[in-house]
């Protein structure tokens, strides 16, 4: 039976399949995107690594930041200043990323140091303070902790 229907596929059937062109066209165009991708990340690749000079602020595959203290393109070593007087060498293609530093925005307002500006100054003055008293706290807790235990048994 199988070669029944190897011997109807091979047959020529004399008219144009457009499903024949589809595949090699397909096939094309997925080598095409591949390489192109590849051709952008080496140009990345290579505009990363001449901006990376010593003294320049670098990200680390592995999430580690530092400044750029040495490079050894020989030996594809780069010594880095994690904090100040520490420091990690590092192979060069682990340092993935340059870290521009982000412009500061100044704030118009100015950011207290208490919070006694976030509450209205009228209405405080206005309203009684009220002490509480032990047995208070003690039943004010209590309700708090049922409330807790219900939305931790839903």
């Amino acid at each position: 039976m199988l070669a029944n229907v190897v011997a109807q596929t091979t047959q020529t059937t004399g008219g144009f399949d457009i499903f024949s062109l589809l595949l090699p066209l397909a096939l094309a165009f997925l080598i095409f995107t591949m390489f192109r991708k590849q051709r952008k990340m080496k140009q990345q690749v290579a505009e990363q690594r001449t901006q990376m000079v010593s003294g320049t602020e670098v990200m680390t595959n592995f999430g580690l930041f530092g400044t750029i203290v040495s490079l050894d393109d020989e030996h594809n070593k780069a010594v880095i200043e994690i904090s100040p007087g520490v420091t990690a060498t590092v192979h060069t293609q682990t340092l993935t990323k340059v870290v521009t530093p982000e412009p500061v925005v100044e704030d118009e307002g100015t950011v207290p140091n208490d919070a006694s500006s976030l509450t209205d100054p009228a209405t405080d003055d206005q309203r009684p303070v009220r002490e509480e008293t032990p047995e208070e706290t003690v039943e004010r807790l209590n309700r708090e902790n049922s409330r807790d235990r219900n939305d931790k048994d839903q």
